[in-house]
């Protein structure tokens, strides 16, 4: 049943909400304590803040399909008989949530249930697996995975452009409907089930990247997590999707999303920067992404496998037999082992081009050297699918033809469904496993190999190995697979570079014996440590984290379909609209603007401390305009200030934090606080010293009028202890002179008292008084607590002679954080972005105006 707070989402795929045939029951929330049922909220709620009745943390997991596997009764009754399917992730990611998370599957099933059939299953699967299953109608169902799913997202995901019919093929309108529709059956499926303010949320894969929105929709502060399985593609490739829009802004109506490398992350925040405008900040170890207010986290770690599940199979009888098998038939030959899916993407082809060129090229392998490729069915359909098995087998005939001779097969295809037993097998006798897929989300075969190459006190009996010798095993892995970061020990090849990857074959067959065994135990102490358990307890940790705050938050839903996001913001704190300030700045005719320049016009992680080419010409732009007074505030040292505004003749300058300042280029540079002596800086200094050569990457920086003790460069956590411990140093040992001590965004600060930059905001409207100028307009832009007295003086100043009783006053500060000021922007590029459009606009009136009136301006200054 389409629920009627979705329909303009679906209004925006099909134009109409599409009809998913006959009404289906709906299901009660599920029962976690005896006689406790509670239902839905209404459904026109946008969010729930009722206090909920379960008290034990709650998962609800969302994926494609539900990690079950149906059959039909064995005893002839007709009806459907299920069991946990022990190979889904979303079954062995459970155990690293902990046992006292409770777990709700929601998704579809494989099998296709008859309508009539669909209550029933339905509610056994609730009250027996606690699982929700999303019935999708099958011509619906293959449009959405057949069709949208496998032709236009994995595709493009795996960088294959639609440029011809052939490859995927054009976009096509309805599929996406399909799709969108789909989505929306799912978000209805776990409605059924959440409490908003307590359950998480854990989204998976890529069909279902437009459900984080619908979710979003109906409870603005649903604690939602997304991971995405398979790769994400650079900001090229995915912008030629005619959804990318819609798509990157579902999913940051997630709170976390998860990807596998930092190579996928780094794409999706380049597409969020390319096609949204939005920038990204590391704080301290995590990724966050500003959006509307809301911080949406980056999660990067890869999937691991489950540990337990393979040793329990490695320990079955059928696994030693397989073993003893493969052992006895590949006796005397080293045997190289590649398990894909029969894909265009997996580079099997390839694989075997290079087995040929090895053989050609190095004749004495030729009878001892064997290649065992499992090809398990692909997962698609198509044209595509049909034209690697061709390609596949002909290579294989080829080479076996070539170099084959009696009991002697140089590659071994098996096309045929294998026993989870019978692969492990084949893992346990090889020498090397080979994984050249041209591109692949992780890929957690080499993972399995290196637990099996692992073995056990049975298998080592049937192998003739030593239990106490170490173990060893070889891996050959494509650069281009999620899991190569973390295989340190590998060999990594361009699976596209034959030669390179025949090199590779050769190079493993030859490694001597101790290198292979100090790759194997680096190998296995990784996958041994990062298991799945692992992933899916850090991806809990950080979702916590990432929802946090949201019961402090207040929301409000905007936008419209797939467009829909939520603002979380404090109503006393609002994010400076470029609008609104350009039209205040044209509308005035007296402005004054105060730009602080660290942090400010450059950001604070730059190693270059100089201004750029686009920040001066702004400033040049803005210093032009004869309405205009501008200042520049830093904590630099004079000389530097000079040497690098020189091109800014009429910019006004305040150094060291205003203890020197100077109106224009053409000016003296004067003091504003009279200091009688440095004295203190002789007690200061060596207290500084001592610090410094503790704390790795900071420093001193010496200046006419202070001393600076930075460290921004040192461990964050480190830096920020020892800054605490040099303040209340520095506070006691200076407590009879006349300084201050204070600290700012990774600096510890000593100078004489009075020197602020609220002198300097004094001055300026000072000036400008002096001037005839009572300023209407004020811009004061500053990012730390050094900058707070300058909004401290403008702030107060709205109520005095200073400024024009009609003054519009726009204290703004740089990010969303405690502050005197009223606005904020996100950093340093949206400073520029808005300070481009005042001079923008500076220029447009110069350019309107007549050449008279130009003269006149020109003469006047």
């Amino acid at each position: 049943m389409v629920s009627r707070s979705y329909s303009n989402l679906l209004d925006l795929a099909s134009g109409d909400a599409p009809n998913f045939g006959r009404e289906r029951k709906r299901l009660p929330r599920v029962a976690t304590f005896a006689g406790i049922l509670t239902d839905l909220d209404d459904e026109n709620s946008v969010s729930s803040d009722a206090p909920s009745s379960v008290s034990q943390e709650r998962m609800i997991i969302v994926g494609n399909q539900l990690p079950l596997r149906a059959h039909r009764s064995p005893d002839g009754s007709g009806g459907w008989c299920f069991s946990w399917d022990e190979d889904s992730l979303l079954l062995q990611l459970k155990d690293g949530l902990g046992e006292d998370v409770e777990v709700i599957y929601v998704g579809s099933l494989k099998e296709e249930i008859a309508p009539s059939e669909q209550d029933d299953v339905a509610q056994t699967l609730l009250e027996t697996f606690k699982c929700v299953p999303a019935f999708i109608p099958p011509d619906l169902f293959s449009k959405f995975y057949h069709g949208f799913c496998k032709q236009h997202l994995w595709p493009l995901f795996h960088y294959m452009l639609p440029l011809s019919p052939d490859l995927g093929g054009r976009f096509d309108r309805s599929l996406w409907q399909a799709y969108v529709s789909v989505n929306k059956i799912f978000a209805d499926k776990v409605m059924e089930v959440i409490s908003p303010d307590d359950d998480y949320v854990w989204v998976h894969d890529y069909h279902l990247m437009v459900l984080p929105t619908f979710l979003r929709k109906r409870f603005n502060r649903v604690k939602l997590g997304f991971f995405l399985h398979s790769p994400f593609p650079s900001s090229e490739i995915y912008r030629t999707l005619p959804v990318r829009d819609e798509l990157l802004r579902a999913l940051l109506n997630s709170d976390l999303i998860g990807f596998h490398t930092f190579d996928y992350a780094r794409h999706f925040l380049s597409c969020c920067s390319r096609m949204l405008g939005l920038s990204y900040q590391s704080k301290r170890g995590y990724i966050g992404l500003e959006y509307y207010g809301r911080t949406v986290s980056i999660k990067i770690l890869p999937v691991g496998i489950h540990i337990g599940q393979l040793q329990s199979v490695l320990n079955l009888p059928e696994t030693e037999s397989k073993v003893t098998e493969l052992h006895d038939r590949f006796r005397g030959q080293t045997v190289m082992l590649g398990v894909d899916d029969m894909d265009i993407f997996k580079g099997i082809s390839l694989k075997l081009l290079a087995m040929e060129q090895l053989l050609t090229q190095h004749p004495n392998k030729r009878g001892e050297v064997v290649l065992v490729q499992i090809a398990n069915p692909a997962r698609g359909r198509g044209r595509d699918v049909q034209e690697v098995q061709s390609e596949t087998k002909a290579a294989v005939r080829r080479i076996n033809e070539t170099f084959g001779s009696p009991g002697y097969t140089p590659v071994v295809l098996i096309d045929s469904p294998l026993q989870f037993y019978e692969r492990i097998a084949y893992y346990t006798i090889a020498e090397c496993c080979l994984v050249t897929a041209v591109r692949d989300g992780m890929n957690l075969i080499p993972y399995e190999y290196i637990i099996c190459r692992q073995g056990n006190e049975k298998l080592d009996e049937t192998l003739g190995l030593n239990p106490s010798a170490p173990r060893k095993s070889m891996l050959v892995v494509s650069e281009f697979i999620g899991c190569s970061p973390s295989l340190s020990g590998a060999i990594r090849v361009n699976p596209w570079n034959i030669d390179a990857v025949t090199e590779a074959m050769n190079s493993a067959l030859i490694v001597p014996e101790p290198e292979k065994q100090m790759r194997h135990e680096k190998h296995h102490r990784y996958v041994s440590t990062h298991d799945v358990a692992y992933w899916a307890h850090s991806f809990l940790q950080d979702l916590e984290r990432a929802c946090r705050d949201h019961v402090r938050r207040r929301c409000w839903g905007i936008g419209f379909g797939l467009g829909f996001r939520v603002i979380a913001l404090d109503p006393n704190f609002r994010k400076l609209s470029v609008e609104h300030i350009v039209s205040a700045y044209k509308r005035t005719k007296n402005r004054a603007i105060l730009l602080d320049y660290d942090g400010t016009m450059i950001l604070p992680s730059s190693i270059s401390r100089t201004p750029n080419m686009e920040a001066v010409g702004v400033l040049n732009s803005l210093c032009t305009d004869p309405k205009n007074v501008v200042f520049l505030v830093s904590g630099k040292d004079r000389e530097t200030l000079t040497e690098w505004f020189s091109s800014c003749e009429k910019l006004g300058i305040a150094a060291e934090h205003g203890y020197f300042m100077r109106t224009n280029h053409d000016v003296e540079w004067e003091t504003c606080v009279s200091v009688p002596d440095f004295d203190w800086k002789c007690i200061a200094d060596p207290v500084m010293k001592l610090y410094t050569e503790t704390t790795d990457g900071s420093s001193i920086e010496t200046k006419e009028s202070a001393l600076v003790w930075n460290y921004q460069y040192a461990d964050p956590d480190f830096g920020s202890c020892q800054a605490k411990e040099l303040l209340d140093h520095l506070e006691s040992v200076l407590a009879n002179e006349p300084v201050t001590v204070k600290s700012g965004q990774h600096i510890v600060e000593v100078k004489p008292q009075g020197v602020n930059k609220g002198l300097v905001a004094e001055r300026l409207l000072e000036i400008m008084k002096h001037k005839g100028m009572l300023p209407d307009f004020v811009l004061c832009i500053g990012d730390d607590r050094s900058d707070e007295d300058m909004f401290e003086v403008i702030m107060s100043a709205r109520s005095g002679p200073s400024l024009s009783p009609v003054a519009e006053v726009f204290a703004c500060t740089v990010g969303r954080k405690p502050s005197k000021a009223k606005y904020y922007l996100e950093d340093t590029s949206e400073i520029l972005r808005m300070l481009q459009g005042l001079a923008s606009a500076s220029e447009q009136v110069a350019r309107s105006a007549p050449q008279s009136s130009q003269q006149v301006i020109i003469d006047r200054e």
